[in-house]
């Protein structure tokens, strides 16, 4: 793992990132077909750190959440080159041991994994699990020992007897409306999942659901998707910061991209924070408009 964003005496230097494209001119010389030595820094720079796997620790300093915030939403999805989410249904095959080392933190980091109905049955979703790694930086935030899942569904139409529902380190959330089938949710309640109502029919509001949630104290939210849940916090604007895996494969077909959904009728331009790199997948960090994630 390299950082590549923002530059710093670790990333600068030889290279493509350095300035001049990382030759060293001496004083009072040009570089060739460049502007002169006297528009480039005169300060020495250091050679890029070497790639090496980082640290857990190193990776939650990198994608902690912003501090003074009431409620954070970030979302982690991976894409291939050519804009696929999924291949076969399943985004597993679009990812690495370095991209699972970022899943991993940043569940680590969440109060609550944030989740669609239809991701949980394609993935085989299973409850989020206490990890020794994180286990005092969560204890300082005052976080429970794992993030709590919350599944966003309408109809419920979920395995209550699957081990997301019966063996949780904290109780599996059900996010749906007031409308939703009065028997699906007396059998979720049998099955220990906490019912929480974010929308007046069966369908959950995306923006209720966020402040729902943070009512219940989980202000720092990941969302794993699927593109469907994923395109309905763009569409209402509360999605704070996009972690982005791009994965050095090509697909074709006809997957989902990360987001579906409608359209919005203004896109909305979020600024680059941060860009990590290894075996030739990026890892980058995008927030919504001026607000800093660091």
């Amino acid at each position: 793992m390299r950082r590549l964003l923002p530059v710093t005496d670790q990333t600068s230097g030889p290279g493509p990132l350095g300035g001049n494209g990382g030759a060293r001119v001496p004083p009072g010389t040009s570089a060739p077909d460049g502007p002169s030595a006297q528009t480039q820094t005169s300060a020495p720079v250091a050679a890029p750190a070497p790639d090496r796997e980082w640290s857990l620790d190193e990776l939650a300093d990198a994608y902690a959440y912003p501090a003074g915030r009431e409620v954070w939403l970030r979302a982690n999805m991976v894409s291939t080159l050519d804009g696929a989410a999924q291949h076969e249904g399943r985004s597993q095959p679009l990812s690495s041991a370095a991209d699972m080392r970022v899943f991993g933190t940043l569940r680590g980091l969440a109060d609550a994994v944030v989740v669609g109905a239809e991701t949980v049955r394609q993935e085989g979703y299973g409850p989020a699990r206490a990890r020794a790694a994180f286990a005092a930086r969560r204890a300082a935030g005052g976080q429970a020992p794992a993030p709590a899942v919350a599944v966003v569904s309408a109809g419920l139409d979920l395995d209550f007897s699957s081990p997301l529902f019966t063996e949780p380190v904290v109780p599996t959330l059900l996010v749906t409306g007031a409308g939703a089938p009065a028997d699906r949710v007396a059998a979720a309640r049998a099955a220990g999942a906490e019912v929480v109502i974010a929308g007046d029919g069966a369908a959950v509001d995306p923006a209720r659901a966020v402040r729902v949630l943070a009512e219940r104290g989980l202000r720092r939210l990941l969302t794993e998707g699927g593109p469907r849940l994923l395109g309905q916090f763009v569409a209402a604007r509360v999605l704070d910061e996009l972690c982005l895996t791009l994965s050095p494969t090509l697909t074709a077909g006809d997957a989902q991209r990360i987001a579906g959904g409608l359209a919005l009728t203004v896109p909305e331009r979020f600024t680059l924070g941060s860009l990590l790199e290894e075996d030739g997948f990026l890892f980058a960090r995008y927030h919504r408009g001026r607000h800093s994630a660091e």
